[in-house]
């Protein structure tokens, strides 16, 4: 039973952005059958490739309802994602790269925990890893657990006694795990698209930080990596 008698699944709002390691978190979701509703955003990125695999992920792992809402987050500046004055690195880089969106996963949680107040959400799932990852601040555990603690403050079915439950089960994981889970949970790996400048039909550049991440993890868990990489200039 999970909202005020109601005796269907326990709803869910799943952050979708269309890569490897939201589409992971989605499979997981729906296996521990909650009624999932997916979230993703237009937010200025350079390509609007992982919008369409977001939309193609949600659909097949079986979302109840997919939802884009458009926020230009490249009026802030600061990124090489949302700006493209500033070039993608290809080289691994000492420090918080420039890859990083100000404040994007502050604002993609605020409005998931809108939209679950609305849907009557129990859960609200964000697949950040602080393993294998860019070095980004927004997440690491301290941040979602400082973002728990807003939600407890800031929604009405928290002051209600229902707070808000934010899931990070990837945050942990290595890459290789978070492959070898997905894996087990039937994942399509190759709906899915990871890279920073991926081309319109969401074929990869095989030299970004996340197409580095990506492919090694693939390797390190022993199961063929399914990205369409361009061929080398």
């Amino acid at each position: 039973m999970s909202r005020d008698g109601d005796t269907s699944a326990a709803r869910a709002v799943v952050l979708l952005s269309g890569g490897l390691d939201s589409a992971t978190v989605l499979a997981a979701a729906v296996h521990a059958g909650l009624e999932c509703h997916t979230l993703s955003f237009r937010y200025g990125q350079r390509h609007d490739a992982e919008l369409v695999a977001a939309a193609r992920i949600s659909t097949a792992l079986g979302a109840a309802s997919h939802r884009v809402i458009g926020i230009d987050l490249g009026t802030v500046g600061g990124s090489a994602l949302t700006d493209p004055d500033i070039a993608v690195p290809e080289a691994p880089s000492a420090g918080i790269p420039v890859t990083y969106v100000p404040a994007r996963n502050s604002v993609f949680l605020a409005l998931g925990m809108g939209l679950a107040e609305v849907l009557e959400a129990d859960e609200l799932h964000i697949g950040v890893n602080a393993v294998d990852y860019s070095g980004y601040p927004d997440c690491r555990p301290e941040f979602i657990a400082a973002f728990t603690r807003v939600a407890a403050l800031a929604t009405r079915r928290a002051v209600e006694g229902r707070p808000l439950c934010i899931q990070a089960p990837l945050i942990e994981l290595s890459k290789a795990d978070i492959i070898r889970w997905g894996v087990a949970l039937g994942v399509d790996y190759a709906l899915t698209v990871s890279c920073y400048q991926a081309d319109a039909d969401g074929t990869a550049c095989g030299r970004c930080d996340a197409c580095r991440l990506r492919r090694e993890g693939f390797a390190a868990a022993g199961v063929p990596d399914p990205t369409r990489y361009r061929s080398p200039e």
